[in-house]
């Protein structure tokens, strides 16, 4: 039996910039484990990773989604979309991450 995963990743769609804007504002990226980036309106990005609480700067360049948190993770990253799994491919050295986008579980 085919693995899953693989079928998804074979179902991945690249998300442009104006459609990374319409879903993401007002929404959170998890993997529902160890991450969870809060993508505000106002280009205010909130992370929560490990139990950490960072604050920064999101913004779309070039179609893709670019985080500064003032760490070793900022830079773009390239968006795919399969389902309601989203693949976030960053534009230099580094792996890919997965997560799901959903509404925010802590609106502040």
């Amino acid at each position: 039996m085919p693995d899953a995963g693989f079928a998804e990743a074979q179902n991945l769609r690249k998300v442009t910039g104006a459609q990374i804007n319409a879903k993401f504002v007002g929404m959170q990226l998890t993997d529902e484990v160890h991450y969870r980036f809060v993508f505000e309106g106002d280009g205010t990005l909130r992370s929560v990773s490990a139990g950490a609480k960072r604050r920064g700067k999101w913004t779309i360049e070039k179609d893709q989604l670019c985080f500064y948190l003032g760490e070793s993770d900022d830079g773009c990253y390239d968006v795919a979309q399969s389902g309601r799994t989203f693949t976030l491919t960053p534009a230099g050295l580094g792996l890919p991450a997965d997560g799901i986008l959903e509404p925010i579980s802590d609106p502040q």
